[in-house]
Formats: C-alpha cells, structure tokens, sequence
C-alpha cells in the first residue's frame, strides 16, 4: 500500500516536469503550414482560372454536381488537413533523408485517389484537365516549400542552431559507435548531451567521445527531463532487455521525450520492413531485396523516357560541346572506354573526351607522382596533367558524362545507379562491393549527391550498396533533382 502511494506522486511529478517543446522546430512546423496552404491555394486557384470562367457559374457534370469554387474550397481544405493528419511537419521527420519528401507525395497520392472514389460514389465527373493541373502543380510547390525550408534548416544547423538535444543508453562501445554517427552526419541536428551505461558497467569511464557519462540506466527518465533532451536513443537492441525498455518507456510517457531505439541492421529502407506483433512484441520482418520484376521494368521505361527527353532539350548544348572538344586540343570528340555493368558484363561507356590523347599510357606517372600504388575503388588524381584546360572546365560541372544519356537509351546504363568502374577497380571488390553489379549503373548516383569525390571510398561504397538494396523510383527523383543542383553548385568535383 505504501509503495503504491509512493509511485502515483512519482509519476505525476513526471507528468507534471513535461520537456518543453524545441522552439525552432515549432516555428519550422508553422512555416511550413504557411507555405503548404500558399502552394495549396496556387494550385487550386491556378487549376479553376485555367479551365473555368471567373463568375462562379462553373458546376461538375453528374448526378451531384455542385459548383467548382465549392470543389475547389473542399479540395484546398481536406489537402491541407490530410498534410497535418499525415504527420508531414513531424519534427523528426524534418532535415533528414528523403522519408519528408515521401510522406507527402504518400499523403497526396492517397488523397486524390480518394477523390476519385468519392466522385465514382456520388457520380461526380470532376473535370480531368482540373484534377491535371492541381495534383501535379500542388505536389510541386508542396516539395519545392520543403526543399526551401530544409536548405535554411541545414544552414542554421550548420552554424550550431536548430539542433536536437539527445541522450544515448547503452554499453560503452554502442553508444560510442552511435554518437560517432551522429557526430559525422551533423546535418541530421542531432547533439548528444550525455551518456547513460547500464547498471554494473565499467566505473572508470567517465566520457565518450568528448560526451559526459550522467548515470545509469534506471536514471535515464530523470535525467533527460533534467537536461531538456527531446529524444532518449538506446544503442543497440541488446544493449537493456525488454523489461527495461518497456519500463523507460513508461518513464519518459508525459514528459514530451521520444523513445528512440536503434537496431543492429543498417542500411534497410522502410519499404522492406514489416513491423508484426507477436505476443506483445515487435518483431521486424526484412525483406530480400529484388532484382527483377515490374518495378525494375517501370525502372526502364523512366530511364529511356528520362534519357530521350533530356537528349531532345540538351542536343543544342551537346552539339556545342563537341565542336569546343574537337577545336580546343587534337583528337577524337567522344571517348570510349571499356566498364564493368550488370551482372559483371562489359560495355563501352561514353564520355567528351576530356584528357589529352594518349593520357591512359601515362596512368602509371601520374599515379608515381602521387605516391600512390594502385587506383583502387574511386581514385581520381587530385591534380592530373594529363587533363585539357577545356577539360577542366567538363569536369568540374559534370558536362563530359554527358554522352552516357546514349549508354542509358542503348540500355546498357541507368539515369540512377552506382557509377560504372573498371576492370581493375572491380577486381578489388569484397562481397559487399559486388552486390553494385546486380542493377545497371547509373549515369549518376547517391554518392555523388552525397559528397561525390569529397567521400572516402568506404563511405561511398556503402551508399551504393544501399542504394542497390532499397531502391525506389521517388528516390531516383530525388537524386536526380540533387544531381542537378549538385553540377550547378560543382560540389566534390575534380
């Protein structure tokens, strides 16, 4: 009884001590609520004033037809309530990864499949061409409105601002690997303040990498309500058994602290884990990842497409190109060179030729001059003479990868994919690396929108793999669009 009466005053102090809110992630959430219902009403109203008369008389065909202002009023309201139900401004969606840009296009995508369900019920016949502007042009402005917000969030997390205090659980070595990742990705905001070890862990340590030990386990809730962390991550699945998890849990409800648990798989995407609850207890079904099959052929069909638009736009500059090459140092316009593709088949991969003739012969002078022995997975020399001041110029916005839009209509390559290599590169490979042969290669990829020749090997090897492993057509767009802005801004190039 005593101890009964004991706890409910506990609990309610936990309650009652409620972390206060992250004040910029509030105001990020309310800016992003403007620009969604500034976009949201550009598109309806774009959408009525290009197929509709300005005099309100316009109705829907149909059984129950009211007028297309009230559509377009109804279609404005349930988006941007849908985009708040959604989650789509959840904090910790914000600044990380392409899940943002996903719930909306999700939440978007559901919402006018919806529509089209309501109108078959009601016997509506809304207007395709007005459907045909708003959905793509809101889904557009939705992004860009992110886009713009995520590029000020980085910003201010790079000058230390806007960060997300955190405190990690878990043995020494776990929690030092977690909050080395942390460290490495500062973009993510997050800001380790402390470290609890399991109870019986060694006494001696005191910090982690720079990071202080507060405590132990047990004294996790306090402690982060204490130092106003907003989220508590536990360093490995095994690091506190269930029981202790779940009561952490129990400790942290009320008080505005997330519970975040990391598991020891890595490099698995969302759409290949099922969550399934067995006997009170999450268990994480993965599945394998798949090669083949109709998303693989809606793959192809988005690169000819890409591909053939992108050459018919770009046959001016790709023409210009060519006569700068031929006229700025002798020899031939394109260069040819044999890499390794799908399934570990040759091609002949196309590029401006950007080095003077007869650069391949003088590899091994170059490489002497850099003290380097061989070239390894992604070596490029730093400052190769051997490249034509034209050359240069190519490289340093992307513009001699150009010709690989005709690999990718030849289908010999992909718009998205890990960068094809040479023979001697891919002789090299462990088991990992060599899991990048199973998709086409890709005229760009995720490493190089992550950092390009700024990475080191390890990192981008890794990218790749993942990349392999969970792809998706929204994450091709993605890369594509950061592709573009990666030649613009020449970001790592060389």
């Amino acid at each position: 009884m005593t101890s009964t009466t004991h706890a409910q005053p506990l609990f309610l102090a936990r309650r009652r001590a409620r972390t206060a809110p992250l004040t910029w992630s509030v105001t990020l959430a309310q800016r992003l609520a403007v620009t969604d219902a500034l976009a949201l009403a550009l598109a309806v109203g774009v959408a009525y004033l290009v197929r509709f008369p300005l005099d309100g008389h316009a109705y829907v065909s149909g059984e129950f037809s009211p007028s297309y202002l009230a559509v377009s009023i109804s279609l404005f309201t349930t988006w941007f309530a849908a985009l708040a139900v959604g989650r789509t401004r959840d904090r910790r969606l914000l600044g990380g990864g392409s899940a943002e840009f996903a719930r909306v296009f999700e939440v978007t995508w559901h919402l006018f499949a919806g529509v089209a369900i309501v109108a078959y019920l009601l016997r509506m016949e809304i207007g395709r061409g007005y459907l045909g502007v708003a959905a793509p042009l809101g889904l557009a402005l939705l992004l860009a409105g992110r886009v713009y917000w995520r590029h000020d969030l980085r910003r201010r997390r790079a000058a230390g601002e806007a960060q997300v205090p955190i405190l990690v659980i878990g043995p020494w070595h776990k929690a030092a690997n977690l909050i080395g990742d942390f460290h490495r990705h500062p973009g993510a905001g997050y800001r380790v303040v402390g470290v609890c070890l399991p109870d019986g862990a060694r006494p001696e340590v005191r910090s982690i990498d720079g990071v202080p030990v507060l405590g132990t386990h047990t004294q996790a809730a306090s402690l982060a309500v204490r130092h106003g962390v907003a989220a508590v991550a536990v360093a490995g699945s095994d690091a506190m058994d269930r029981e202790a998890v779940r009561q952490l849990g129990w400790d942290l409800e009320g008080t505005g602290v997330d519970l975040a648990l990391t598991m020891a798989l890595t490099d698995v995407a969302g759409p290949r884990v099922l969550m399934q609850p067995v006997n009170g207890m999450p268990l994480m079904y993965v599945d394998a990842p798949q090669f083949r099959g109709s998303k693989y052929v809606l793959k192809s069909l988005f690169d000819w497409c890409g591909a053939a638009a992108v050459t018919l736009l770009l046959a001016p500059v790709l023409l210009v190109l060519a006569v700068l090459v031929r006229l700025t140092s002798p020899g031939p316009v394109l260069y040819a060179q044999e890499r390794i593709g799908k399934d570990g088949g040759t091609f002949r991969m196309l590029k401006f030729r950007s080095m003077h003739v007869g650069a391949h012969d003088r590899l091994a002078e170059v490489l002497a001059a850099e003290g380097v022995a061989d070239v390894g997975a992604f070596y490029k020399p730093k400052n190769d003479p051997r490249v034509t001041p034209l050359g240069r110029v190519l490289r340093r916005y992307s513009l001699d990868e150009l010709p690989q839009l005709f690999n990718v209509l030849r289908g010999e390559m992909s718009l998205v994919g890990p960068r094809p290599q040479i023979a001697a590169e891919v002789a090299t490979y462990d088991r990992a690396a060599h899991r990048r042969l199973l998709v086409k290669p890709g005229l760009t990829g995720l490493w190089q929108v992550s950092g390009r020749s700024n990475l080191d090997p390890r990192a981008a090897m890794r990218l790749d793999v993942a990349y392999v492993e969970n792809w998706t057509l929204f994450t091709d767009v993605a890369i594509l669009a950061r592709t573009a802005r990666a030649m613009v801004a020449a970001e790592g190039a060389r």
